[in-house]
């Protein structure tokens, strides 16, 4: 696949479509709602087994934590808001075409685990879940076109894992995590001689697959407390797909490209005290490697040389939580949690298609035990992004052609999550000691 492009025009029309498209397709856009349960405690103790089974997405060794054959569904509404409105600093050609309007997309968020007792030492797990996504749509005109009109991030992650409990107190559990990741990113791209209203867009389409595992371990030295430590490791994706620009009847220069990349570890730590027979406090700590993708280059299949290098340079992502839960009776149990995020964005490395920054998210859930066998699930959270602002073009990472744009971003995000817990027939006889009783 190709664009016509011919000459210094052509050059200059390459480097742009792939220095913006591709800026997309390595940033923070990683996803954490992976547990109803947890998100109504903001994820705090999620690595110490405080979403049930589908926590084994921090860490795999608390399934050691839910005795027989258990499964967790999990369907998560994600509803960002975000505009960019451009100021002064913007190429004036440019800035009369406006703002972004609202580029958030809402979005649906499937994510499953599943654990089977095999012994009183021995459980399988199953997770599935989407550990990276990113969908922002401003307008098709507006200040900021040549930096992106459309992105689209999707990934798959299929983790089956074994977990084994070493000692009444111990529990560790590892397995292999084989990822799919998938982008279609879009921006307009500057013709000399053509308004910037009418330029077209180029785009850049990949995917690839890629393995790589998670492990951790959980401690539960007595009754009431349990401390549990996770890890996701990078996964390789050897990206193959084409940048081009449609229905441009000039001489072609675009086609076959291909990037490696690599997805950022996760470290996740979680305590879980119990503090009255019906109350509980949970801490939380997430890592993300992101610093690790530095610049990704963009290579031509034909020719096999880099075509260009983006200069991500990211920061590590760090996230920290605390929530607290109460048993209303046997049947209901309501949570709650705050947490803080430090953004691997900031105004160095921020993109107009991810105008990322710090966060503060509050959250609120309960569960109800219809059944001996189903409890049901239910979450809501609202993130505070602080107000931030976006600079590209000459002497910037993110540079279009020396097209200068300076905006404000606005944003915010609602997250609602519901889901269920079946245990499905009667639980195995569990080890002698059970150090941590969790009611769902």
């Amino acid at each position: 696949m190709g664009f016509p492009l011919g000459g210094r025009v052509g050059a200059a029309a390459l480097a742009a479509s792939i220095a913006g498209a591709t800026g997309a397709s390595a940033g923070a856009f990683g996803l954490r709602e992976q547990s109803t349960q947890a998100q109504g405690l903001a994820f705090a103790g999620a690595a110490a087994g405080s979403g049930g089974v589908s926590s084994m997405f921090w860490n795999p060794a608390v399934i050691t934590m839910s005795p027989g054959f258990v499964t967790e569904q999990n369907l998560t509404y994600l509803g960002p808001s975000a505009t960019i409105t451009p100021t002064a600093g913007t190429n004036p050609a440019f800035a009369r075409l406006g703002g972004s309007g609202d580029i958030g997309q809402g979005a649906v968020l499937p994510a499953g685990a599943s654990s089977y007792q095999i012994s009183d030492r021995l459980w399988l797990g199953l997770a599935t879940d989407a550990p990276f996504g990113l969908t922002t749509k401003p307008h098709q005109v507006w200040a900021g076109e040549a930096y992106g009109r459309s992105s689209r991030i999707f990934s798959l992650a299929i983790n089956p894992v074994v977990a084994f409990k070493i000692t009444d107190w111990l529990s560790i559990a590892a397995g292999p995590n084989v990822e799919y990741f998938r982008l279609t990113l879009r921006q307009a791209l500057p013709i000399p001689g053509i308004l910037p209203q009418n330029y077209p867009s180029s785009f850049l389409k990949g995917e690839s697959w890629g393995v790589g595992f998670t492990a951790g371990a959980t401690i539960t030295p007595w009754s009431g407390t349990a401390l549990g430590i996770g890890y996701r490791s990078s996964v390789h994706h050897d990206i193959e797909g084409s940048i081009g620009v449609p229905l441009l009847a000039l001489a072609p220069v675009a086609g076959q490209v291909r990037a490696r990349l690599n997805t950022p570890e996760k470290l996740s730590v979680g305590l879980t005290q119990a503090i009255t027979p019906v109350a509980r406090i949970n801490l939380g700590f997430e890592w993300d490697n992101w610093s690790r993708l530095g610049t990704v280059g963009i290579v031509s299949v034909a020719r096999g040389v880099p075509v260009n290098a983006l200069p991500l340079n990211y920061k590590d992502g760090y996230y920290y939580s605390i929530g607290g839960e109460y048993d209303v009776n046997a049947a209901l149990t309501v949570r709650a949690g705050f947490g803080y995020e430090t953004s691997p964005i900031d105004f160095t490395n921020r993109s107009v298609r991810l105008p990322d920054g710090d966060r503060y998210s509050a959250s609120f859930g309960a569960s109800y035990r219809w059944s001996p066998n189903l409890s049901l699930n239910l979450a809501y959270s609202h993130l505070f992004l602080d107000r931030s602002r976006i600079l590209a073009g000459a002497g910037r990472d993110y540079n279009v052609g020396n097209i200068a744009f300076a905006g404000a971003v606005d944003s915010s995000v609602d997250i609602v999550s519901v889901g269920f817990r079946y245990v499905f027939g009667a639980a195995p006889t569990p080890a002698p000691v059970v150090p941590l009783v969790r009611k769902n």
